[in-house]
């Protein structure tokens, strides 16, 4: 394991003919990313999504590209795009691409020693609350430094450079990474405060699409789940659907301890204690802006 609570010291695609004539053209590379995004997603709507285009751009970029090679990538079905053989080599062949435009990009902001350029944070949308007075005084410190900050409960690829740093709650964090623990997320019962709160009280739970099976679990096992009145896709609207009375729920400690209109009913939940970790790749522990992120975070962020 390479874990610690310090961190360690830290295009375009030319495609080239026999006779040597280039074809140095970016729509080729963007043809290659909507089939490796459709070939991931299984749908024009999910490539869409992740290309950041609308559904009609990913037709048409399919269509056209079919259309010039002469023979279908996918095969078109009610349940989604499935990939016809030639798809398969395609996307393979694209991934590989992307891959290594990833790792070019990752040993290029590697070897930066300026505090300058471009830094990808991904975490959550409630501990994006919490980390932005660490961001803001990072900013002020480094104002050369432009932060791009994604906030989504899935797990940003650090291998593709999705994201360049990770804040995120994970008892298991990838061993290929490095990083550094930043504390334990408690949780705890939250309702409106004011709110009477019995057995039949409705619960406020997580939608399936959040991905939180360890609190589906514990409510199952606690028998509260056929009590669920409201499921909400982020810790943000759980939060909010619990301050509008609409039931109890279980949230994050630093995200509801400070809000006054709720109150806690009981202790901290020892099953639901989740380490929280500040994560990199390993080839960008000695970027400066990469350091200068983890040193702020040592120096400033705490949990409840």
């Amino acid at each position: 394991m390479r874990w610690s609570n310090v961190i360690p010291d830290i295009g375009k695609w030319s495609l080239q003919k026999s006779t040597g004539a280039v074809m140095n053209t970016s729509s080729q590379w963007d043809d290659f990313r909507v089939v490796l995004a459709i070939a991931e997603s299984g749908s024009l709507s999910g490539a869409a999504r992740i290309l950041g285009v609308n559904h009609a751009t990913v037709y048409r970029r399919l269509e056209k590209l079919e259309t010039r090679a002469g023979v279908r990538l996918f095969e078109r079905a009610a349940s989604g795009y499935a990939m016809t053989p030639t798809g398969e080599a395609i996307a393979e062949r694209a991934k590989r691409m992307r891959d290594t435009v990833a790792d070019a990009e990752r040993y290029l902001l590697g070897q930066a020693a300026s505090l300058t350029g471009t830094l990808r944070l991904t975490t959550t949308d409630a501990l994006l609350n919490a980390a932005m007075p660490v961001l803001a005084e990072f900013r002020r410190a480094h104002p050369c430094i432009v932060l791009e900050i994604t906030t989504s409960s899935e797990r940003h690829n650090l291998t593709r450079r999705d994201a360049d740093v990770a804040l995120r709650p994970t008892a298991n964090p990838p061993e290929h990474w490095i990083g550094k623990s930043l504390g334990v997320i408690r949780q705890a019962i939250y309702a409106a405060r004011g709110m009477a709160v019995n057995a039949d009280t409705p619960w406020v739970g997580p939608d399936v699409v959040m991905g939180y099976r360890t609190l589906e679990r514990w409510m199952e096992d606690e028998d509260v789940a056929s009590l669920v009145g409201v499921r909400a896709d982020s810790t943000i609207g759980m939060a909010s659907a619990i301050r509008a009375g609409m039931g109890q729920g279980v949230l994050p400690c630093y995200l509801a301890d400070p809000i006054s209109d709720l109150q806690r009913l009981g202790k901290p939940i020892p099953a639901l204690e989740t380490p929280l970790w500040l994560l990199t790749h390993p080839d960008l522990r000695r970027a400066a802006s990469v350091r200068a992120l983890f040193e702020a975070f040592s120096q400033s962020f705490s949990l409840p």
